[in-house]
């Protein structure tokens, strides 16, 4: 037996031994909300409509199906044009930043905001890409879904420290990072003003706290628009 195949042998042979499975996938985890008809948007913007265009049931050569929502519905992402005449759109958003290390923080349940406190003491410093797990996460599950305004949010002071700290992306699990109402969208702008990429609408019920491969992905949009865009959005474990 040569030395290669003496190698697999004894791989082989230790994960059976051992229960090992050398090639088992790394879990994935889908942190994406599902676009349907029944999902809640935000107040102003227009409902979900998936509809049939043509339909094989219906005698039609192919099943087409037409979508009509906001840019801003479910998971998607903020661009810094989303607040910022002539700031850059999602198109120019630099992958290099919506792909790589992420770390998921847990948030308690009797939090309503993030605070600046909560960001010094849970973030760690120098992370550049941070996804706040919250109570909201389970408002996805709910059974009459409705758009909530009490929602978990990112307070002003945390947003500006984590500027200052490094951020490059970061991410909540409902449809606007920011309190409801706020008419000055400070938090917003506060993170958008410097370049940072802010990912809504996350579902991370099912995703522990520490640190995975983000690989969030929204839609290209053109024609002279991309305040923001529907994203599909993944975490790798590490």
């Amino acid at each position: 037996m040569n030395a290669d195949l003496s190698g697999v042998y004894l791989r082989s042979s230790v994960a059976k031994k051992y229960s090992i499975n050398y090639y088992s996938p790394m879990p994935i985890y889908d942190v994406t909300v599902p676009l349907r008809n029944e999902l809640p948007t935000w107040p102003g913007d227009p409902a979900v409509k998936i509809t049939d265009l043509s339909s094989l049931a219906n005698g039609d050569s192919a099943n087409v199906t037409a979508l009509n929502f906001s840019a801003h519905t479910a998971t998607h992402v903020d661009a810094p044009a989303h607040f910022i005449e002539g700031a850059a759109k999602v198109e120019s958003l630099d992958l290099n930043v919506l792909i790589g290390e992420a770390e998921v923080i847990a948030v308690p349940e009797d939090y309503r905001a993030i605070d600046n406190e909560f960001v010094l003491t849970h973030c760690p410093p120098g992370a550049t890409r941070l996804l706040f797990k919250t109570r909201n996460s389970a408002f996805w599950s709910e059974p009459r879904l409705e758009f909530r305004r009490d929602f978990t949010y990112l307070d002003l002071e945390a947003a500006k420290t984590l500027v200052q700290r490094g951020a490059k992306l970061v991410g909540i699990d409902y449809l606007s990072i920011e309190k409801f109402h706020s008419e000055k969208h400070e938090t917003h702008l506060a993170l958008l003003s410097h370049g940072v990429v802010i990912v809504e609408g996350l579902n991370l019920s099912d995703v522990p706290a520490g640190k995975y491969e983000l690989i969030c992905l929204p839609l290209r949009l053109q024609s002279n628009k991309g305040d923001g865009a529907p994203a599909r959005v993944v975490l790798r474990t590490r």
